[in-house]
């Protein structure tokens, strides 16, 4: 009797099992972007309420009723490719109708994401490139950028391919406008 031949794995492959057998300490954050594991430490208060202040206006202002996640997981694809990026965004918004956060699995698929947000920390690059084009690559609509080392919101949108093809920058202090489904114009004034 002869042993089945299985298809060996790719380098890719093993690296996602690597990355989703990780124990990390409680409060870290593990995440696969562009085929880096990154490990980030827990978040300071600043960034937490940023997070909250912004959180807040989405879930009273905005024209079509959101669901807020601040710890699911997104594999998100590349291109016609299985989920290879496990990214853990900052806050993930999806229409309330589509209920996309219930289920047991820590890893969700991205379909149905409305916007994900992300507040620089200590790997302010990450957040300004790298997981923009997951993001984008990934068909995610809006991408709301808090950049706290330039004191600035940034919203990109009309993904294509590695990159957005819109994006609108404001101070803080100044208001931008979020699009449908959406719809309101937040408000930055307490980010100063």
């Amino acid at each position: 009797m002869t042993a089945m031949a299985h298809e060996p794995l790719s380098q890719e492959d093993v690296l996602l099992e690597g990355f989703l057998a990780l124990d990390t300490p409680e409060g870290f954050r593990a995440e696969l972007i562009e085929g880096e594991i990154v490990v980030t430490p827990p978040p300071d208060g600043d960034h937490e309420d940023y997070i909250g202040l912004i959180v807040n206006q989405v879930i009273r202002r905005s024209r079509t009723d959101m669901q807020f996640s601040g710890n699911k997981g997104l594999k998100l694809r590349r291109g016609g490719e299985c989920p290879k990026d496990h990214v853990v965004p900052d806050g993930t918004f999806a229409p309330m109708e589509l209920r996309l956060y219930r289920g047991a699995d820590s890893w969700m698929p991205c379909d149905g994401v409305a916007m994900v947000m992300e507040v620089t920390s200590t790997k302010p690059q990450a957040d300004r490139e790298a997981k923009r084009r997951c993001y984008a690559r990934a068909g995610i609509p809006l991408y709301l950028l808090v950049d706290r080392d330039t004191a600035q919101v940034t919203v990109f949108s009309e993904p294509k391919e590695d990159d957005y093809r819109e994006h609108c920058a404001r101070p803080f202090g100044k208001s931008i406008t979020l699009p449908e489904p959406f719809a309101f114009d937040l408000d930055t004034t307490d980010l100063l």
